[in-house]
């Protein structure tokens, strides 16, 4: 290649390609609550009210469901949100002295065009 061309700015644009770039949607997790026979009920709405931000009513549902069910979807959320807020159930059933749990389980995920 000339100099001449190189300095002219333009552009041999037969030797260029588009790439198309493939988005992936992030997977997101179910937060499930699973029902135990020791955590009191009133304990249960209140950490659903104050960590998933449920009204009163949504709550008892939850907690209901999870009490005849055996458990419950709280909610789903991408995977760091999940874990923090599964983390926070955790820290405050452990301070408060009962075995309520939840679990992640994994909801969807894809790709995105």
């Amino acid at each position: 290649m000339s100099e001449e061309k190189l300095n002219s700015g333009s552009l041999d644009t037969d030797n260029l390609t588009e790439e198309k770039i493939q988005l992936k949607k992030p997977d997101m997790y179910r937060i499930v609550l699973l029902n135990d026979d020791y955590t009191p009920r009133d304990f249960v709405v209140w950490i659903i009210m104050r960590i998933f931000y449920k009204t009163e009513d949504e709550s008892n549902r939850i907690m209901i469901e999870a009490h005849t069910a055996g458990k419950s979807t709280i909610g789903v959320y991408t995977f760091d949100i999940a874990k923090t807020k599964v983390s926070q159930v955790e820290q405050l059933a452990e301070k408060y002295e009962h075995p309520l749990k939840c679990i992640l389980e994994v909801e969807s995920g894809g790709d995105q065009g």
